[in-house]
């Protein structure tokens, strides 16, 4: 192991290096602001626990005092944010009106485990420095050392229930749909919890003797952390480029297809699509020649890009085609009335909502594979 040590350590630091990179970039990323922050900040927090794990290996870091004393105050092994991080990122990739809220903040006051031994060290520091503290001899480091070791505990818990409470969110959420956006991300998403979750299985198999004091040192002088920090800076090399270009690939999706996310959850899916049939079928606004997307926004209460999203995506028709559906269906009905026959085709096409004869006859032709006098005779000879 010890000849292998410096290839390893190489491997940590290209990994944290490759890391801080990715995250910069998915943070300052303009599209999909919230889901990218969080994968970034989720990258970043990783790589700063491979970062401090090369550190400790390197002579002219354990050697410093200063170094010894920056590291003993300077948070950089924080994990019990991990676990909220890749859930409200999964909320997040598949829910575009998802937002942290104040109720969301419990979820991360566990980090309090992490902080504990820095607190305790800046603590100890002050209390010699002012002189409250007399004793030099207190052993503070060994408490330190022991209170990692059992902290690793609750931090692989919460990591584990968290992916678990993520891929259960995904399952309820999943959307049926061709949309090649939802697809990728639904895809993407489950092979990072596959993959998060295999991490886990290995961590678990390191802790298990990691914690049992007579193998603590034995284990650590043999591997090392080795066989958690390699993984988890290969890791940070398939979580950082591969998170980084499913998000590019879903803005260029969505982008050219609705100019609006596509990850839309069932629920909002199936009440938008209520309001738009009791719009249509109930009230009739596609009588309105002027009906555009902001009108029946406002008409339905829904947003604007939420509509168009689930007719392009969902019903897999433009907004035209869609209104002009109900209009040609109106059509067909008031043709067949005694009553319409003083109008003329222009005529009846005004009153069901078009305004204008040539779209009516291309719209017609289209839908019915007939011209509108060639549907009147069909119906005629029926009759």
């Amino acid at each position: 192991m010890h000849n292998l040590s410096g290839f390893f350590n190489v491997i940590i630091l290209l990994g944290a290096i490759q890391g801080f990179i990715i995250s910069s970039l998915l943070f300052f990323l303009k599209e999909n602001r919230l889901s990218n922050r969080l994968l970034g900040l989720f990258i970043f927090l990783i790589s700063l626990a491979c970062l401090n794990t090369y550190l400790f290996n390197q002579n002219w870091y354990e050697s410093s005092s200063f170094f010894r004393v920056f590291s003993a105050v300077m948070p950089m092994v924080i994990v019990m944010p991990l676990g909220p991080l890749l859930f409200f990122y999964t909320k997040a990739s598949l829910d575009p009106g998802f937002k942290l809220l104040k109720k969301d903040k419990p979820h991360f006051y566990p980090v309090i485990i992490d902080l504990f031994p820095y607190l305790t060290a800046i603590f100890f520091i002050i209390g010699i420095l002012s002189g409250f503290i007399k004793n030099h001899h207190l052993h503070v480091g060994a408490f330190i050392d022991t209170y990692n070791v059992y902290s690793d505990i609750p931090r692989w818990i919460s990591l584990t229930c968290y992916l678990v409470l993520s891929l259960r969110y995904i399952a309820v959420n999943s959307i049926k749909t061709t949309a090649p956006g939802i697809i990728y991300q639904l895809k993407w998403l489950k092979q990072c919890i596959t993959v998060l979750m295999t991490f886990q299985f290995i961590w678990l198999l390191y802790l298990i003797p990691y914690v049992i004091p007579k193998y603590t040192d034995k284990l650590l002088a043999a591997v090392d952390w080795y066989p958690i920090y390699v993984p988890l800076a290969i890791l940070i090399y398939w979580l950082g480029i591969k998170g980084y270009l499913v998000m590019k690939y879903r803005f260029v999706d969505t982008k050219s297809s609705t100019g609006f996310s596509s990850l839309i959850p069932a629920a909002v899916i199936n009440q938008t699509i209520s309001a738009l049939k009791v719009a249509m079928e109930t009230d009739s606004i596609y009588l309105n020649p002027d009906l555009n997307l902001n009108i029946l926004s406002k008409y339905t209460g829904i947003p604007a890009k939420t509509i168009s999203a689930v007719i392009n995506q969902h019903l897999h028709k433009s907004f035209n085609e869609f209104v002009n559906e109900y209009r040609i269906a109106a059509f067909k009905e008031k043709v067949q009335k005694p009553e319409m026959d003083n109008l003329t085709f222009a005529g009846i096409a005004s009153e069901c909502g078009f305004n204008s004869q040539a779209t009516f006859q291309r719209t017609f032709k289209q839908l019915t594979g007939l011209s509108p006098s060639e549907f009147k005779n069909q119906v005629l000879q029926t009759n």
